[in-house]
């Protein structure tokens, strides 16, 4: 396993958790594209300053990044990352852990990030909720992904699709 690290997939399959301990274990940065992207009271990040933060954050030696913004920042990431680790996990299992992440972060008001907070509205009841773009995305990452990957020289991509497989593979990167 390479230094540069982007682990990717739709909300709720453990990308948060998962660069968080391979940060820690590695020592190494790990660089959140949401806090990247939104600014307080959701606002969004132009896309040529996002990009900017994105490419300055990666350009390091070392860094586990959390998230993909494809759309947004086409290769930036994937062109300076070595490893690619994909959560493809049920959708049933992401949905119920984005069930269960939206009902605790409402109740205790989590700072998300720059002073960002989930609401019911817009984890349940807006036309782009985090439910609804969760199951839209779901298959159509299954197209996109490889076809992004396809297109960067020597990239490991390391497809994980169960709770036991990522854990699996975290205990063999970090000798755990």
């Amino acid at each position: 396993m390479g230094r540069r690290i982007s682990v990717v997939g739709i909300s709720g399959n453990g990308k948060t958790t998962l660069t968080k301990r391979l940060a820690r274990q590695l020592d190494v940065p790990r660089i959140e594209l949401d806090a990247l992207y939104h600014l307080p009271d959701w606002q969004e990040e132009s896309a040529e300053r996002f990009r900017d933060h994105v490419a300055a954050a990666t350009a390091g030696d070392a860094w586990v990044v959390d998230g993909s913004y494809g759309a947004l920042l086409g290769d930036i990431v994937f062109k300076h990352a070595d490893t690619v680790v994909w959560l493809d996990q049920p959708l049933p299992l992401v949905l119920w852990r984005l069930v269960r992440r939206v009902i605790r972060d409402v109740r205790t008001r989590r700072d998300l990030f720059n002073g960002n907070r989930q609401t019911w509205r817009l984890a349940f009841f807006t036309r782009d909720s985090l439910l609804t773009w969760a199951i839209k995305s779901h298959l159509r990452r299954n197209t996109l992904y490889p076809e992004q990957f396809a297109v960067v020289p020597n990239l490991n991509v390391v497809r994980l699709r169960s709770r036991r497989a990522v854990e699996r593979w975290l205990a063999a990167q970090t000798g755990d």
